[in-house]
């Protein structure tokens, strides 16, 4: 059965995430056909697009698709050729919304979804149709700005996906097997529950803990991952001189990582210390990371 170009694509889910992935759609030209179960859901969407999308301009992306709210999923995907559902991270949910997909869907359209921390193989359990075209498609919030998406699945689905992610200017990555977290994920909750242990035992404050990275590792994370960058830790030796002469620190530091108590001290620890760092509300914060994420988007892309 030859496969058909994508050009409709039904957003299941329209918020943070999905809002997100409908820009970048819309942007490429696509026609979008979006669900969401809020009553409000489509003044919503429209209000983040007309703060999305002029930020997606100055990326270069003229597209002016078409956007049509559906009043059920089965409408929004009928005549979809790739379906990018974003519900909340609930199982259950997640099952039961997925089966409706799958029995309403074209068998040639690819079912995405995006979950930060569920399995494929729990997800796709009502998925009676044509299971094998279900994925699992974690995005990095917002999807309309950081590349990479993690994918895992069959491999010709996963790789149909990774086509056309590629083609909306995406970073697929592929999971040789499914894991909890996904790749990206277990990084980020790593270093996170590092970061919780030093501030629950007193070693800095929100803000320096915060400086450390971005103004020292991040740095370099922006363009290398940990393999490369401790290759070039190895000096001219590379990283079997640092497997030989820097391992041994690697496996004391590991041994000294530590455990956060998740309580209430905690918690409001982690509340006055974000209070005293940010200086500024949600939408103003989240306007200055994206005029900083255009900046370093355009260095590497020059790079």
């Amino acid at each position: 059965m030859a496969i058909l170009p994508i050009r409709r694509i039904a957003v299941i889910g329209t918020g943070t995430v999905g809002a997100s992935w409908t820009a970048l759609f819309l942007a490429h030209d696509l026609t979008v056909l979006a669900w969401d179960p809020a009553p409000e859901a489509a003044t919503r969407l429209r209000e983040q697009l007309r703060q999305t999308l002029p930020i997606l301009r100055e990326l270069g992306l003229k597209g002016e698709g078409e956007l049509h709210m559906a009043t059920t999923p089965e409408v929004a995907v009928q005549t979809a050729d790739f379906i990018q559902e974003n519900a909340p991270e609930t199982l259950d949910l997640k099952v039961s919304l997925l089966g409706r997909l799958d029995a309403a869907s074209s068998a040639q359209a690819l079912i995405a979804s995006s979950t930060s921390a569920l399995r494929l193989s729990e997800i796709n359990t009502a998925c009676q149709h044509h299971p094998e075209r279900v994925i699992v498609a974690h995005p990095f919030n917002p999807p309309h700005l950081i590349p990479l998406v993690e994918l895992t699945g069959a491999p010709a689905a996963r790789q149909r996906a990774a086509v056309f992610y590629r083609q909306l200017g995406k970073y697929p990555v592929c999971l040789q097997r499914e894991m909890t977290g996904h790749i990206a994920n277990r990084l980020s909750s790593a270093l996170w529950r590092e970061a919780l242990y030093l501030l629950q035992e007193g070693v800095a404050s929100v803000a320096d803990i915060d400086a450390a990275l971005s103004q020292g590792p991040g740095l370099r994370w922006a363009f290398l991952g940990p393999f490369i960058t401790y290759h070039l830790g190895g000096g001219e030796g590379g990283i079997e001189h640092y497997l030989e002469h820097l391992g041994e620190s690697q496996v004391r530091r590991w041994a000294n990582l530590g455990e956060p108590r998740w309580d209430e001290d905690l918690k409001q620890r982690i509340r006055e210390g974000v209070a005293a760092a940010s200086h500024r509300d949600i939408a103003a914060l989240a306007a200055e990371r994206d005029r900083q994420l255009l900046q370093l988007l355009a260095l590497k892309n020059k790079a």
